[in-house]
C-alpha cells in the first residue's frame, strides 16, 4: 500500500512536467495534472494538499531540476581543490549535460520566458537556491576578484539554456547545429575556452 502510494505521489509529480510542457502555465490545473497521470483529483489534495504543494515538490524534483551529484558527478572535495576556473567549467559543463536529458524542463524554461506567475517565480527560486548551494560548497573562498568569472558562468547559462529552449524547434542558430552531437561539442568547447580566458 505504502509502495502504491509512492507510486502514485511519484505520477503526480511527474505529470506536472508534462502538463507544463503540453499546455504551458495557464493551462496548469488539478483537472489537467490529474488527467495526465490517469489518477482521480482527489488524490492530489489526498497526497500533497492542493495544486500549491504538488507544485512545489515538481520544484523540488529531480525530474525538474538535476541534482547536484548528477551535475558534478564527482566528489565535492575534489573539484573545490581545482583552479576556480575549472570548478565553474566543471558545473557548467555537467548542468549543460544534465538538462539536455530533460525536454520537459527546457519546455518550462520557454514558457517561464513568456509567462509569469507564482509558479514561475517558485521554479525561479527553487533554481536560485541550487545555484547558491554550488557556491556555498565549490566557490566559499571566492572574493571580490572572481565575481567577472562568476558573471560570466551566469552569462554561459543563460546563453545554453537559450540554445536548448531553440533546439526544440530549430536545428540551427548562429551556424551552431544544435540537432547533432557535433554542434553541442562546439558549445562545451567554448564553454571551456570561455572559462579559461575569463580566468586571465
Amino acid at each position: 500500500m505504502v509502495r502504491d502510494k509512492e507510486q502514485t505521489r511519484q505520477r503526480l509529480i511527474e505529470a506536472v512536467g508534462t502538463a507544463l510542457s503540453e499546455h504551458g502555465f495557464q493551462g496548469l490545473g488539478v483537472n489537467a495534472v490529474a488527467r495526465v497521470a490517469g489518477v482521480d483529483k482527489v488524490l492530489i489534495y489526498r497526497y500533497f494538499g492542493g495544486l500549491a504543494e504538488l507544485l512545489e515538490a515538481y520544484g523540488e524534483s529531480q525530474g525538474f531540476w538535476p541534482s547536484r551529484e548528477e551535475v558534478l558527478g564527482r566528489k565535492v572535495a575534489v573539484i573545490k581543490a581545482l583552479p576556480k576556473a575549472e570548478r565553474v567549467e566543471a558545473v557548467l559543463l555537467g548542468l549543460l549535460d544534465a538538462l539536455r536529458q530533460r525536454p520537459q524542463t527546457i519546455e518550462v524554461l520557454a514558457w517561464e520566458a513568456v509567462q509569469q506567475s507564482p509558479l514561475t517565480a517558485m521554479l525561479a527560486e527553487r533554481r536560485e537556491a541550487w545555484s547558491r548551494q554550488i557556491l556555498a560548497e565549490l566557490f566559499d573562498d571566492a572574493g571580490p576578484e572572481d565575481r567577472p568569472l562568476l558573471t560570466l558562468a551566469s552569462l554561459l547559462v543563460a546563453g545554453f539554456q537559450y540554445l536548448l529552449i531553440r533546439a526544440r524547434r530549430g536545428s540551427v542558430y548562429g551556424g551552431i547545429a544544435l540537432d547533432s552531437e557535433a554542434g553541442w561539442a562546439e558549445v562545451r568547447d567554448a564553454i571551456r575556452r570561455a572559462c579559461r580566458a575569463g580566468c586571465n
